[in-house]
């Protein structure tokens, strides 16, 4: 029976990355399973390639990530998702690794207390709206005990007053707010 050799699984030493960037300058990045052989690591070439990309390249940026690059991400993130290749080939020198990281450490996080923040406003919203639909029912009563005009009979097309044909779906954000905002209004007078 063959034997199957065990790698070493720990944390990187300084000896070994050295060892590796030896190896690198010299053949390139690239054969993986051959450099860390070359190198006398005790690592599989999938641990060689990931350690190479995501810490020893000479063009990585280390460090705090910027406002600046904070945006970029949250922007690139609501347009591509988890697709941190993508989005770390947008940000010079971070690497997809990194950007995954501070995306789960951090700006989840932040994207989590904004939008608790935006429910409640919503919900003071809701609340202001089905005030003032009773305030405008009152009024409605009122006017029409007085002998008022009543203007609730105002005829316009709904077609053409709902026709988006010419919009582009990303200028429609505003509308989906609108129907959330309606349906959930609705949801509310059914309750009471």
């Amino acid at each position: 029976m063959a034997s199957i050799k065990e790698f070493n699984r720990g944390a990187w030493t300084a000896e070994e990355d050295r060892k590796l960037a030896e190896v690198i300058e010299i053949n390139g990045p690239r054969r993986w399973k051959t450099i860390a052989a070359k190198a006398g690591l005790n690592r599989c070439g999938k641990s060689c390639r990931l350690r190479w990309m995501n810490y020893l390249r000479p063009n990585i940026k280390r460090g705090n990530i910027t406002e600046q690059e904070e945006d970029l991400i949250l922007r690139l993130h609501k347009l591509l998702g988890n697709r941190w290749s993508l989005i770390a080939g947008r940000l010079p020198g971070r690497t997809d690794n990194e950007i995954k990281n501070y995306w789960n450490s951090h700006l989840s996080k932040k994207i989590n207390q904004v939008e608790k923040q935006n429910e409640g406003s919503r919900s003071s919203k809701r609340r202001r709206v089905i005030d003032h639909k009773a305030n405008e029912e009152v009024k409605r009563e009122e006017s029409s005990s007085n002998g008022g005009e009543d203007h609730s009979k105002v005829k316009f097309d709904d077609d053409d007053f709902f026709d988006f044909s010419n919009e582009s779906p990303l200028t429609l954000e505003w509308l989906n707010k609108f129907l959330d905002l309606d349906n959930n209004n609705n949801s509310l007078c059914e309750l009471s």
